[in-house]
């Protein structure tokens, strides 16, 4: 639709070629205000919190190591990968960002939202896990003005979705079950799914945990078993995690997304929390 304010086609959607072609025939072409009207409206649909609406690939503060002094090179990868993803969108795999509390892992799902929308026009829809969970349960209120149904569809269907704060703690048969049903869908339909999921700190490998030494060809979770991150913790263990959904899950969830790590210290601490100033200090 286009601005019936705009001052190239006046409301009309189409602005003229300048200069005319050469028979002296004018002609007209698609106003860039119907692609800027557009991107406000994808917007609007996402469900973007106001929280996260600023979130870029250019304000994405890339931190530096505090032991090291050095760029964090993992946060500067995970950056690169969101960036390629939207580059080359359409693809046939989302991405699984994967870190502890406070690295940016939301910040760089939701940049890819917005350069997805902003940019080539890709409706895309933003979920916290928990609010979805939330809102299926009210809609089995008999008083409910919403289905199942109606929650559930738009998170089926959506082209993008992004999936934030997935978090394998002990979750119930029932969530379980719901978090299935979604990916299962969307797995079978080859939709694009972004998924952010929270590690919790001291967590660590299971190699780790026993002293067991690592066996030929072992995962990337086993490989790393015994190293640390930048907060001195050691390294969460994705799998074991992700496997408290169902190992059909965790299956499918690494067929679909690219794995994308992200270790750091806390940046709502390191970086938020030393900002906060009031003006009378």
């Amino acid at each position: 639709m286009a601005k019936p304010d705009c001052p190239q086609c006046e409301g009309t959607g189409w602005r003229p070629v300048e200069p005319p072609a050469a028979d002296g025939v004018r002609r007209v072409e698609r106003c860039s205000c119907n692609e800027a009207e557009r991107s406000d409206e994808l917007l609007r649909r996402g469900r973007i919190p106001r929280r996260y609406e600023h979130c870029t690939f250019e304000n994405f503060h890339i931190r530096k190591d505090r032991e090291s002094g050095q760029t964090n090179q993992s946060l500067r990868t995970a950056k690169l990968w969101a960036e390629r993803f939207v580059e080359e969108y359409p693809t046939d795999f989302g991405l699984l960002f994967v870190g502890t509390t406070g690295v940016g892992k939301t910040h760089l799902a939701v940049a890819v939202l917005r350069e997805l929308m902003i940019q080539k026009g890709v409706p895309c829809l933003f979920y916290d896990f928990r609010d979805l969970l939330q809102e299926i349960r009210e809609s089995y209120n008999p008083v409910s003005q919403t289905s199942e149904f109606s929650v559930v569809a738009p998170v089926l269907d959506a082209e993008v979705l992004l999936l934030d704060e997935v978090i394998a703690a002990n979750p119930s048969d029932w969530v379980k079950e719901t978090l299935a049903h979604i990916i299962n869908s969307r797995y079978n339909q080859k939709k694009a799914t972004l998924i952010t999921t929270t590690l919790p700190l001291g967590e660590t490998s299971r190699r780790a945990d026993t002293g067991a030494r690592p066996s030929p060809g072992g995962g990337p979770n086993e490989a790393r078993a015994g190293t640390r991150m930048p907060s001195g913790e050691s390294v969460p263990s994705l799998d074991r995690s992700l496997d408290q959904f169902g190992v059909t899950l965790s299956s499918r969830l690494y067929e679909m997304c690219k794995l994308v790590e992200m270790k750091s210290d806390d940046f709502r601490k390191a970086i938020k929390q030393a900002g906060y100033r009031f003006h009378a200090e």
